[in-house]
């Protein structure tokens, strides 16, 4: 899912950068007004578990892996503006710590992960619990279901970005990230839904705060 350096040409890096830093822009300005001391430690503690937990792979099918992405899981316990933040802060990290993703595509790793993914988890998310019972169970199957689409929608942008800077066509490179990502999402909607089940078991006033 991290794109590195090399694959990605000069437009679409600029295009996807400015993106990415307009976004954050935006979602520093509406988490300064609305962030509080709740929120921080959350944050905080959000960001180092999806730090640690992309770090884990999980098998997937004919020798390759998969790894928590966390954009649900942000969207859902603290909203899509502080997840930004979050996600931005972990792709950061990971790109300079363990080059994991090129610097150069890092505007193109973050719009994809931190802000497609997030933003369209949390509608997701937010669309299914309203139109299933408001009970445990479907909360659980909606933030499960918004896992898996964010893994989705992120390899998606991702295949359109390879195509359009000539890395390999969109009919080449589309089915073949959405088809193992397809079985990587699952991964990430079984591990975004227990680990919202744990929330809702032990802090349940943590779903109750306000969204960021």
């Amino acid at each position: 899912m991290h794109i590195p350096d090399g694959f990605l040409n000069v437009p679409t890096l600029a295009a996807t950068g400015a993106i990415s830093a307009g976004t954050i822009g935006v979602a520093v300005k509406v988490a300064s007004k609305k962030i509080g001391e709740k929120q921080v430690p959350l944050m905080g503690m959000l960001a180092a578990f999806i730090f640690a937990a992309q770090m884990l792979n999980f098998p997937v099918a004919g020798g390759t892996s998969g790894h928590l992405i966390g954009a649900a899981l942000c969207a859902i316990l603290i909203g899509p503006w502080a997840g930004i933040l979050i996600m931005s802060a972990v792709l950061i990290a990971q790109a300079l710590i363990f080059q994991d993703g090129g610097l150069a595509a890092l505007g193109a790793n973050i719009l994809n992960m931190g802000v497609i993914a997030v933003f369209g988890s949390y509608f997701i998310y937010h669309v299914l619990t309203k139109i299933l019972p408001n009970i445990r169970r479907s909360k659980l199957a909606g933030a499960g279901v918004a896992g898996w689409f964010s893994v989705m929608l992120a390899a998606l942008a991702a295949a359109f970005e390879l195509a359009s800077s000539g890395a390999s066509p969109f009919e080449v490179v589309g089915p073949a990230m959405l088809g193992i990502h397809a079985l990587i999402g699952i991964g990430e909607g079984l591990i975004t839904a227990l680990v919202i089940s744990a929330v809702m078991a032990s802090r349940a006033d943590v779903l109750q705060m306000e969204r960021i």
